[in-house]
């Protein structure tokens, strides 16, 4: 995927310590060399740790820091607990992200990585492991892009929401180092998802954008999250079913593998463009369609109190 072709001024900072010490940095990953034919890349290698029994009390050393190496039954463990409790508070961000790290593996997460190394822009994105932070873009500056360009929607979303780039856990329960990066920039891209469709941070917009990331990622927390559709309400479950979640499958079905969009260079391009480059058709406006709603009802409401004053009167 291209840069934006225009000049496109310094949205990146020097990275933070905190930026650079959750992973090792790329002078350490194996993809640039992966890229140019010097490391075989080898599945049995990389899944060895996963793959290899212990106990917790003779437990490996981290691969990096933050990491917590799990047995086989704690990360089943790990992953029913916080799966039951993320679809009972779905704000939970704690609870979403240990089952996203649990069940990515041993297959799912190494697709995705895999997907990167196949495009010369995740490759990139491998090399240069970079962070999403607000020490790391540059917030002031992208508030004075245009709202349709995909900085100034990204920023314009975070103030309109209320978030920070600052709110996504560092990875700690995938075994790989560069995949558990795979993961990091999975989550602190998910924003950007955010700001792309146009889909709001309520329960309908996250049913919604989750299941367009389980078609397009495959990873199981995001098609785990769509069972939430049964604590919606029936108006919103009606609409999931007619017009997001279809919506959802075919365009994270035949769009591009989002995790290879490097944010940081696209900030000046225009967010329709990067739709159509992508193949990703922009869904119906969700917070449009849940304010003419409730003010539907309030009229209904209102209309309805009147009709039984008129009755009482006469």
């Amino acid at each position: 995927m291209k840069a934006s072709t225009q000049p496109l001024r310094a949205v990146l900072r020097r990275p933070s310590p905190r930026s650079t010490s959750i992973l090792p940095t790329a002078a350490t990953s194996t993809s640039h060399l992966q890229e140019s034919g010097r490391v075989p890349v080898r599945q049995s290698q990389l899944q060895h740790q996963e793959t290899a029994f212990f106990s917790v009390l003779n437990r490996p050393a981290p691969s990096y820091p933050g990491h917590v190496p799990l047995t086989k039954v704690e990360r089943f463990a790990l992953a029913l607990g916080s799966g039951i409790g993320s679809l009972i508070n779905p704000y939970r961000a704690d609870l979403i992200a240990t089952c996203g790290e649990t069940t990515a593996t041993p297959y799912f997460i190494y697709r995705l990585r895999r997907a990167m190394l196949s495009d010369p822009t995740g490759r990139r994105i491998l090399r240069d492991r970079p962070r999403i932070t607000s020490q790391s873009l540059d917030l002031p500056y992208l508030r004075t892009l245009p709202p349709t360009t995909v900085g100034g929607n990204y920023v314009a979303w975070l103030d309109r929401e209320g978030v920070s780039p600052d709110t996504r856990a560092d990875v700690r329960y995938i075994d790989d180092e560069e995949c558990a990066y795979v993961m990091q920039r999975y989550r602190e891209s998910h924003d950007f998802y955010h700001a792309l469709t146009g889909l709001p941070i309520v329960r309908e917009g996250e049913v919604a954008l989750k299941a367009f990331e389980f078609a397009n990622t495959l990873l199981p927390m995001t098609g785990f999250a769509c069972l939430a559709v049964g604590t919606m309400k029936p108006s919103e479950r009606k609409r999931f079913w007619e017009v997001y979640g279809p919506w959802a499958l075919r365009n994270g079905m035949r769009s591009q593998e989002v995790i290879n969009i490097y944010w940081e260079e696209e900030m000046e391009t225009d967010c329709e463009a990067l739709r159509k480059r992508l193949g990703i058709e922009r869904p119906p406006d969700l917070r449009e369609t849940r304010k003419k709603e409730k003010e539907d009802r309030k009229r209904r409401k209102e209309a309805g109190k009147a009709m039984g004053d008129v009755a009482n009167a006469a």
